[in-house]
């Protein structure tokens, strides 16, 4: 159970604040309930059910800066999840999106970008769901390691980069 002022990933509404945790009247009973203020959304409030399985397993704990850096250096050995089926793909890919793991979520971010080079080296462009999709995922990323790392958004992804290839020149070394 979280408790007033954790920090969490709501699915893709992002980082968010737990300001509080209140009990609702219901009429006949009463429910509690997580009070979600996302970080980048001051005027936004979101009000999660604390009994709702299905929507708490969606919050998850903001990573620390150890968890970060473990997560970069699996990177150049993570598998892509490439699937042909272009309606299972989108499927998938949101369910991934909806869960909010990190690993998987960095599975599928390496996974289009990597679609989405060998498409350019083809001439060709990326399909414009599968375009959406990553930068869903990204957003997610970048707006969670910026929050851990006290960095800009626009700071991540250089720092990624310089963290998987020094991963990969040691895996390879």
């Amino acid at each position: 159970m979280y408790k007033e002022n954790d920090t969490v990933m709501y699915s893709a509404h992002g980082i968010c604040k737990i300001a509080e945790i209140v009990e609702k009247d219901m009429g006949s009973s009463s429910m509690e309930y997580y009070v979600l203020k996302p970080i980048k959304n001051d005027g936004a409030t979101i009000f999660v059910p604390v009994e709702n399985k299905d929507l708490t397993a969606k919050m998850r704990r903001v990573m620390t800066k150890e968890e970060i850096w473990a997560l970069l250096d699996e990177m150049p050995d993570k598998d892509t999840i490439w699937m042909d089926d272009e309606f299972v793909r989108r499927v998938h890919y949101r369910d991934i999106i909806s869960s909010g793991d990190r690993g998987e979520l960095m599975s599928l971010v390496k996974t289009l970008y990597l679609h989405k080079q060998s498409q350019k080296a083809m001439g060709k462009r990326m399909k414009s769901a599968d375009e959406d999709i990553l930068k869903d995922a990204e957003k997610m990323i970048h707006d969670e390691f910026s929050y851990v790392l006290d960095i800009r958004r626009d700071e991540v992804l250089p720092i990624i980069l310089e963290r998987v290839n020094k991963s990969a020149q040691q895996a390879g070394a």
